[in-house]
């Protein structure tokens, strides 16, 4: 893939959020999207609650690793609020998806990754180019001042000062156990600390996106002693506390995207039965932006 060369201005003080016009164009500041041919942009979601009845497969996506987010929201997040050639900087990359759509749809991205065996293996996904000119891996604490300046050493080899574009998807307190680190957000001793090391991955991630551009949030709740966790409300207050703007708050369905419960989908309806509870079927998608 051939490098775009970056011809976007970089942002004036009281005109991020100007319109962009041209005789057949207009458009915002921070999408591609032509305004004047709306009607065009059906397949862009609006609502606040999205159904997808099951997972995207192609184009370099897979589903071997356990907890990563569907292709499907960073489609719809890319189209709606970064333009081609912008970087998207992704605190908890995972598997990768958010760099494989990023190459999909002609933007870059910063990845940091705590595990180096998964860094190295998700590296393999890339071409030796892309990982030079569009796709940046970092193995690195997200909670971390290493992290941040990582990062911004990175933003400087790409040719901007902050990145475009902000994606959280964290883990979901303890519910999967990715490693043994301590550094690992799933494995805090409480749902307080949790919240806490999220926050300081957040506050890495606000002071790295450039004034005017969005932030995604991707997060479900759990269920711990008998009582709902609300992690996706807590960690969306405690990005509001840091100064994001709430812009959306959307449910995402998870049926069908998450891995089937099998033999024990009756245990755990015997359990919500039991115990008052009910079982979750959805995860929050949290756009943000940045003032």
């Amino acid at each position: 893939m051939a490098r775009l060369i970056n011809t976007r201005l970089k942002p004036q003080k009281k005109a991020d959020l100007q319109i962009v016009k041209q005789p057949d164009v207009k458009t915002t500041k921070y999408s591609d999207i032509n305004l004047k041919n709306w009607k065009n942009y059906g397949h862009i979601l609006t609502s606040s609650l999205w159904l997808f009845p099951s997972r995207l497969k192609e184009h370099g996506h897979s589903n071997e690793y356990h907890g990563n987010y569907i292709p499907q929201i960073a489609q719809q997040m890319y189209e709606r609020y970064t333009k081609k050639n912008d970087i998207v900087l992704d605190m908890f990359f995972g598997s990768g998806t958010s760099g494989i759509e990023a190459i999909n749809m002609n933007r870059r991205c910063i990845g940091v990754e705590l595990k180096q065996d998964l860094v190295d293996s998700v590296s393999q996904k890339f071409t030796q180019k892309e990982l030079v000119t569009d796709v940046n891996l970092i193995c690195a604490d997200s909670t971390s001042q290493d992290a941040y300046e990582k990062v911004q050493a990175r933003l400087e080899i790409m040719g901007e000062e902050k990145a475009q574009f902000l994606m959280l998807h964290p883990p979901y307190d303890d519910i999967i156990k990715f490693s043994d680190k301590k550094e690992d957000l799933s494995n805090c001793e409480s749902t307080e600390e949790f919240y806490d090391m999220f926050e300081k991955v957040a506050k890495n991630g606000y002071e790295l996106l450039e004034r005017g551009r969005f932030a995604c949030l991707i997060i479900g709740d759990s269920y711990k002693n008998s009582e709902v966790q609300p992690l996706g409300f807590e960690c969306m207050n405690r990005m509001r506390k840091l100064g994001f703007v709430l812009k959306s708050t959307i449910v995402k369905d998870i049926q069908g995207n998450e891995r089937g419960k099998g033999r024990t989908a009756n245990l755990w309806r015997y359990r919500a039965l039991a115990g008052g509870f009910s079982i979750f079927n959805h995860e929050y998608i949290f756009v943000f932006q940045k003032p």
